[in-house]
């Protein structure tokens, strides 16, 4: 059994799903320094897909063409550093230019632990957005004391969406 929804043939009752929902995958390919208690855009500049073309890497934004709910996953990894105090690292996915999730690892005593591991916050979350106006960016913040590197890898500090329905 299939249902048709806006042009998107999905199949009902767990068989395959054809699509052409927007759907992308992008991450950064070279480290970028973080600042101390500054929320930093994270440049994603490199596609892995793009199925609908609504990912601009020269902005590192999503804008997609289709309205409906859209599952994000969003990670980013920072490299071992010197730690001076307690506080936090996060991403957080903003949707028109405002903070609408995020993803954390708080500390308060376990700088001699942090202070040599990598640390890798995600936030994973449904966004709904009308298609037309509506984007999302992926952003860094940490207040460890000190600038710190976030790396650049696809296994590491990378963001995603996809269309899951479609209104």
């Amino acid at each position: 059994m299939t249902t048709q929804i806006k042009g998107n043939t999905t199949s009902t009752f767990g068989g395959p799903i054809v699509s052409t929902a927007p759907a992308f995958s992008a991450y950064a390919n070279s480290s970028s320094t973080i600042s101390h208690a500054t929320y930093t855009k994270i440049v994603f500049n490199i596609e892995e897909f793009d199925t609908n073309s609504n990912f601009d890497t020269s902005a590192s934004r999503f804008t997609p063409t289709v309205a409906g709910y859209y599952q994000v996953n969003l990670a980013a990894r920072l490299q071992p550093a010197s730690i001076s105090s307690n506080g936090e690292i996060l991403t957080a996915v903003f949707k028109n230019g405002y903070q609408y999730k995020r993803g954390f690892n708080s500390f308060g005593n376990l700088t001699s632990q942090i202070a040599n591991s990598y640390i890798m916050p995600q936030v994973n979350v449904i966004v709904y957005m009308n298609g037309s106006t509506d984007y999302i960016e992926g952003y860094f913040y940490q207040s460890t004391g000190n600038s710190q590197t976030l790396s650049g890898f696809s296994q590491g500090t990378y963001f995603q969406a996809v269309l899951v329905r479609a209104v």
